[in-house]
């Protein structure tokens, strides 16, 4: 493999790609969705599934219906004839009129808030067996966690709630009951992980503008500004988040304040911020300094010890990413060019994302997963070396074969010129080589700029 040496210099900035207006899901999509799911049931066995979603874990079952609760619970059941039915709460009961694949709906009060009417003729078994699972012999149930090691049967663990799980298992005496959350996110298998040229748009849309909000805040960040002020950028037009918005500077999470505080930047302060919506996330994190002379002492090696070896995997990543690459091999890669036993990264580096920021990961040792064409990736190595801050670049990708670079051409003219200028910034300007069927979701993808209060200077490729 050819060394990689980075730099650090005036670097120009990148171009201006932000999505103008978002891309909705069409109802072609969202019956191919239901097909893929109808036939993973039946290569599994199942004779129906049975989807929990509350307002933090809906995206499998949103991923169907096109919408999650927003804040009660429900059940989604789906039989392998695919008949479906929606278990909803009080006020969600209206939703199921939305609802993009055809579904039956059963007033379920035990979803709704608490001290709501409760009153029902029908018990919480009786309700349950009117969505039919009594007659089934093989019952999944899907979650949000595929439960994974050596330790564990994950084929008996449940994350949903316990009352559940328990009238499940009442009504539906003689089947067997197992954990099928990897029919939506398995890394080998999984229906979600991989997605069609209408899903890439429709996500490229969030992808895009949290880059942007990010990268509004690269190029606002001065001394003297408070955490809240800059935070003000991380908002997007009531799109929905898809994890805590972060604006941090100096000490994180003093009061165990996890948001954004009335905290000002002071020179030599670390500071990270990110955004992520459904669809995509932006993290940056570094130094609120203009130069190294800036930094205190034991710090000022912070480049050479922390930034660039993270851009050199960085750059590793983006240039080796592609289809056919497996799993395993990826992450032995990323363990050579940055070493764990080093640089202390535990998570791995890198994942699936779509509505949820993490959807799963294909990158673990002895992994048997292979990048395929419709998957969308997460850049995302986390580093920690012991008295320096962080340093990150977290953007994201699509994997898109021949067949359907040329959907997209066609049916998104707009969204490939971005894609193409985009790939074009960071061969040509930064210097970091990408396969065909790379294409960048993030405005800002491999643009760093380690020095925040340095508005010019970035970390490149030699």
């Amino acid at each position: 493999m050819k060394e990689i040496k980075v730099g650090y210099e005036k670097v120009l900035r990148p171009p201006n790609t932000i999505a103008t207006e978002p891309v909705y899901l069409t109802d072609d999509t969202m019956g191919e969705r239901k097909n893929r799911i109808l036939m993973l049931m039946k290569q599994h066995n199942f004779d129906s599934i049975v989807i929990y979603a509350d307002r933090e874990h809906g995206a499998n079952y949103g991923y169907l219906t096109g919408f999650e609760p927003r804040f009660e619970e429900s059940l989604l059941v789906i039989h392998d004839s695919g008949k479906a039915y929606l278990m909803l709460g009080n006020e969600s009961l209206k939703m199921a009129l939305y609802s993009r694949i055809e579904v039956e709906a059963i007033h379920t009060p035990h979803f709704s808030l608490p001290n709501q009417p409760m009153e029902t003729e029908s018990t919480w078994l009786e309700l349950l067996k009117k969505v039919k699972i009594d007659e089934c012999r093989k019952i999944g149930i899907v979650g949000w966690k595929l439960f994974t090691g050596k330790l564990e049967d994950n084929k008996h663990l449940f994350d949903v709630p316990y009352f559940v799980v328990d009238g499940i298992k009442k009504v539906s005496t003689n089947a067997t009951i197992e954990n099928a959350t990897g029919l939506f996110i398995d890394p080998v298998y999984g229906c979600r992980t991989r997605m069609n040229a209408n899903e890439i748009a429709h996500y490229e849309y969030a992808a895009a503008t949290a880059s942007h909000c990010v990268y509004e805040v690269m190029n606002a960040i001065e001394v003297g500004k408070t955490e809240m002020e800059l935070a003000e950028l991380l908002a997007a037009h009531g799109q929905p988040l898809s994890v805590q918005t972060i604006c941090a500077t100096g000490e994180r999470f003093t009061n165990a304040t996890v948001e954004p505080r009335n905290k000002k930047v002071q020179l030599g302060d670390r500071i990270t911020f990110t955004m992520g919506l459904k669809g995509g996330l932006s993290h940056r994190c570094g130094y609120a300094v203009s130069e190294k002379s800036q930094l205190k002492v034991d710090e000022k090696d912070y480049l050479e010890r922390v930034a660039f070896p993270y851009y050199k995997a960085l750059a590793t990543w983006y240039s080796n990413i592609g289809i056919g690459v497996k799993g395993a091999d990826f992450y032995t890669l990323i363990d050579k060019v940055l070493p764990q036993n080093k640089y202390k990264w535990t998570l791995n580096p890198g994942h699936y994302t779509a509505d949820e920021e993490w959807l799963s990961s294909p990158f673990y040792p002895n992994s048997e997963a292979y990048i395929q064409s419709g998957m969308m990736l997460q850049m995302d190595i986390i580093i920690s070396v012991s008295g320096f801050g962080g340093t990150n670049a977290e953007d994201g990708i699509a994997v898109a074969d021949e067949n359907l670079r040329d959907d997209i051409r066609k049916q998104y003219p707009e969204l490939w010129d971005r894609f193409m200028k985009r790939r074009m910034y960071m061969q040509e300007v930064l210097n970091i080589p990408l396969k065909e069927e790379i294409l960048p979701m993030s405005t800002i993808c491999g643009y760093y700029r380690p020095y925040m209060l340095n508005k010019d200077n970035a970390l490149y490729i030699k």
